[in-house]
């Protein structure tokens, strides 16, 4: 079984900052983590990808973020980190981590449970 496991999140007042990590983990031994990224969900809007970030490292940005969010990984824990600046209103979202998994021959994608940024004076 594999899981994705989200902290960081919380309150912070326009131009602040926030951090958050996500970890994949699995209980098998063949358990092979490629791409992981961000999503967010803004209430009554859809779900959109914030950033991603392959095994070699190659970064994605939605224009909104760029230049303000840095996503950032480490290979070897499975885990990703995405980094918050200059953090506007319309960041306010659930944010979802997403890992993109092989278990053995099987390539699945795995979200976490989301985790809720507001930013708000």
């Amino acid at each position: 079984q594999v899981q994705v496991v989200e902290s960081g999140g919380g309150l912070v007042q326009p131009g602040g900052s926030l951090g958050l990590s996500c970890a994949a983990s699995g209980s098998m031994f063949s358990f092979y983590v490629y791409t992981m990224g961000w999503y967010r969900q803004a209430p009554g809007k859809q779900r959109e990808l914030v950033a991603t970030i392959t095994r070699g490292s190659s970064t994605n940005y939605v224009d909104s973020v760029k230049g303000r969010f840095t996503i950032a990984r480490d290979a070897a824990k499975n885990t990703v980190y995405l980094q918050m600046n200059s953090l506007k209103p319309e960041d306010t979202a659930v944010y979802y981590c997403y890992a993109q998994v092989k278990v053995l021959s099987t390539m699945s994608d795995y979200w976490g449970q989301g985790t809720q940024v507001t930013v708000s004076s």
